[in-house]
């Protein structure tokens, strides 16, 4: 190999590498992206206000009573077919996935004969000393593992009062004497209204001027 061939593969060599770095510089000016401060995409999640969280916390359940007088038992009636699976409602009373709802309102909690009560619901019973109350119905009704943790009932319950109030109508008739429904907490009563100003005394006649020549004849003095 003579020397003027080994010359011009080197310079050849170099002549690729000087383009190819040339190249490398004129992209990295042209394409050149900044590195982010950090890495990936934030995310922004909204968080609800402690005053919202707070208020929803210490908000407390609503009253059945006072629509428990205006209920529909036969809306009740559709609404408990969501029910129907899992538990009867004749006067056998027999047992399903859930125990027999007949007499179900003022009923000691899990005394149902014959059925197997979750620990949690036992306990809340307090060995059948706690009743079925239209009030605990309806809130047990409106999320059963919220208001009984641990209980096996996986319903996921009726959010909307109205459902609630048509559907305890319905199982009030369930039963083999209607119990009587629960006195609505009484409305606090209006303040009165202010009373209006006393009018103003009309000023009183100026007395006549006695005629002349008669005597005043004197105040008489109550009797005794």
């Amino acid at each position: 190999m003579n020397s003027s061939y080994f010359n011009s593969a080197a310079g050849a060599f170099l002549g690729i590498v000087f383009v190819l770095m040339t190249l490398s510089i004129v992209s990295d000016g042209i394409y050149h992206a900044a590195e982010p401060e950090t890495e990936g995409f934030a995310i922004e999640v909204a968080e609800a206000s402690t005053e919202e969280s707070a208020s929803e916390e210490e908000a407390a359940p609503q009253d059945i009573a006072p629509l428990l007088a205006s209920a529909d038992a036969a809306a009740g009636e559709s609404v408990f077919r969501k029910c129907a699976s899992c538990h009867s409602n004749d006067a056998a009373s027999a047992n399903k996935v859930g125990p027999g709802l007949w007499n179900i309102i003022n009923r000691p909690v899990a005394t149902h004969a014959d059925f197997n009560y979750s620990s949690a619901l036992t306990e809340y019973s307090e060995g059948g000393e706690v009743e079925w109350t239209y009030e605990r119905l309806n809130n047990f009704l409106a999320g059963p593992k919220q208001y009984i943790p641990g209980t096996s009932m996986g319903f996921a319950g009726l959010k909307k009062i109205e459902e609630r109030a048509d559907l305890l109508a319905y199982l009030r008739t369930v039963a083999d004497t209607p119990p009587p429904l629960p006195e609505a907490t009484a409305e606090e009563a209006a303040p009165a209204e202010e009373a209006a100003p006393a009018e103003e005394a009309a000023p009183a006649e100026e007395a006549a001027p006695a005629e002349s020549g008669a005597a005043e004849e004197p105040a008489t003095e109550p009797t005794e």
